[in-house]
């Protein structure tokens, strides 16, 4: 029997969440390395899984398959496409620089009511999560992957809610019911979306016998399973709304401001950069492989919706004066690229959002890492409680200026590439579409060189006089990032290869085709 390479990459890090939640309270330090090495040996499985992947070969690879509730058709089932492999690499990537950025997020608190936290819990939650994540990943039974996409919503409501921002204007109570205000809202969005969901898998099931993705989707293939129209569209919709609601896309993406705005930065980075990528990659993985016709009936709403909230996220982050809650109006913006671009239904546009996914991931842990170190330093969320950084703190300057940069998508950084193709891709199929989202670009440059000229350019503000510059632990988390933007912006080949076979069998799924170019190419 072959080593259960998928479940051993996502069960150690839930052995770790218990271990480390396990160690004592005073031993608080010990908590943090045992936490940080998890998650690199769960970074060492992931990269074993990237290696042993064959983008040529099988579609699903590294399957586990064992008979679980067989009275109800529930098995746990396992596989990675090039989507799943890609996304999978990128939560065990992102995860260890999460845990060092939050390094002393959750230490005791000298001043105020809040003088104990669990530092312990803080970190055995970030390996929950990401066990949970891993997992929806890799699960290639329905009923598997609802059950993690759920369960995963416990941790983050702890992280959101216990151990918030302490940049936080106004007093402790006040800041302690911000953040149960935002957990709270980020747990009622979520679940409703979930509950909805759960009544789709239940409908799924009665029309379809089993939980198997791929019995499904072959039965849905050769015409052994023909689903009503109707019932079809319902079922879709069911599945799409919970996604929809983890993506987050306009109009159901207004808890994402508040979590991201009150969790610390870390927290924060593993809401966007992690978490909502579960929504995007399963409007993939279930939305067009199950209901191949519900996709395409929907796809021009959808894709008005993207569009809406392209243009709506870009405007609202030109209007912040907070500096966070700006990077989650952005990721609002991206997020409806990433969806435009599985909806224009092109090989250009799936391939493009998916490494939108891996690139977003990236950047905006660049962005708001490097913004959780500068709002520690001052102690304030503000824009306006900033000026003149980059002459007391050029390092930490020039990576934020990086970060921005690759935010707003600058030609040579990993984003340009993977918006590019979104573009392309929706603008072959739908260029009244394509055309008005490259609005989102205009507006994504006023947002990001506004926020750098208020906050690092102009004359030294008192208050930020003596701030230092990045030290050794936050330049570890922000150089490999820093230099993976620009690796993937002048070369994003090995990601490409590995998604585009997979794009390609979902494109076969939906019966689509790329449009012809209007004028041939010169022979």
């Amino acid at each position: 029997m072959s080593f259960p390479l998928l479940t051993a990459t996502a069960v150690l890090p839930a052995v770790g969440a218990i271990a480390t939640a396990a160690v004592p309270a005073a031993r608080r330090t010990a908590a943090k390395w045992l936490a940080l090495l998890v998650s690199l040996a769960t970074l060492a499985l992931a990269i074993t899984v990237l290696v042993r992947f064959d983008p040529d070969g099988a579609r699903y690879q590294l399957t586990e398959s064992h008979a679980w509730i067989a009275d109800f058709g529930v098995r746990y089932e396992l596989g990675v496409d090039g989507i799943g492999v890609a996304l999978l690499a990128l939560t065990a990537l992102l995860i260890p620089f999460i845990i060092l950025a939050g390094w002393h997020d959750a230490d005791p608190l000298e001043t105020g009511s809040r003088r104990w936290r669990p530092t312990q819990g803080f970190f055995a939650l970030i390996l929950a999560v990401e066990a949970m994540v891993i997992i929806s990943f890799e699960a290639t039974d329905v009923f598997l992957f609802y059950i993690f996409f759920e369960a995963m919503l416990i941790p983050m409501y702890f992280l959101i809610g216990g151990f918030g921002d302490r940049a936080h204007a106004g007093s402790d109570e006040n800041a302690a019911a911000q953040r149960s205000y935002a957990a709270v809202k980020f747990l009622l969005y979520n679940l409703v979306g979930g509950l909805i969901m759960l009544a789709a898998v239940i409908g799924l099931y009665v029309v379809a016998g089993n939980f198997s993705l791929q019995e499904i989707a072959e039965a849905r293939a050769n015409g052994t399973l023909d689903m009503a129209t109707n019932t079809e569209r319902w079922l879709f919709l069911g599945f799409f709304f919970a996604f929809a609601v983890k993506a987050p896309l306009w109009p159901l993406h207004t808890w994402l401001p508040n979590a991201m705005g009150e969790a610390t930065a870390p927290v924060a980075v593993l809401i966007t950069a992690v978490v909502d990528k579960v929504g995007t990659f399963a409007m993939l993985r279930f939305c067009l492989q199950l209901f191949p016709e519900a996709s395409k009936w929907a796809t021009p709403a959808i894709l008005v919706l993207a569009l809406i909230s392209i243009v709506y996220g870009a405007l609202l982050a030109v209007g912040q004066r907070d500096i966070k809650r700006l990077v989650a109006y952005a990721s609002i913006s991206h997020f409806g690229f990433i969806i435009m671009g599985i909806f224009a239904m092109t090989s250009q546009g799936q391939s493009g959002a998916t490494l939108y996914m891996v690139n977003h991931g990236i950047s905006t842990a660049a962005l708001m890492l490097v913004a959780g170190f500068l709002i520690s330093r001052r102690g304030s969320r503000l824009i306006a409680d900033y000026g003149g950084v980059q002459k007391v703190a050029p390092v930490l300057a020039g990576t934020f200026l990086i970060g921005g940069l690759a935010t707003l998508s600058l030609p040579g950084l990993a984003p340009f590439v993977s918006e590019f193709l979104v573009l392309v891709g929706t603008f072959a199929r739908y260029p009244v579409i394509g055309i008005i989202a490259t609005f989102g670009i205009v507006l994504a440059a006023l947002y990001t060189l506004v926020l750098y000229q208020r906050t690092m350019t102009g004359p030294v503000k008192p208050e930020v006089s003596a701030m230092p510059d990045l030290r050794m632990r936050e330049l570890v988390v922000v150089a490999p990032l820093v230099v993976l933007l620009i690796f993937l912006g002048v070369y994003p080949k090995p990601v490409t290869d590995i998604v585009n076979p997979a794009v390609k069998s979902t494109m076969s799924d939906v019966h689509k085709k790329d449009p012809k170019p209007e004028v041939e190419a010169a022979k």
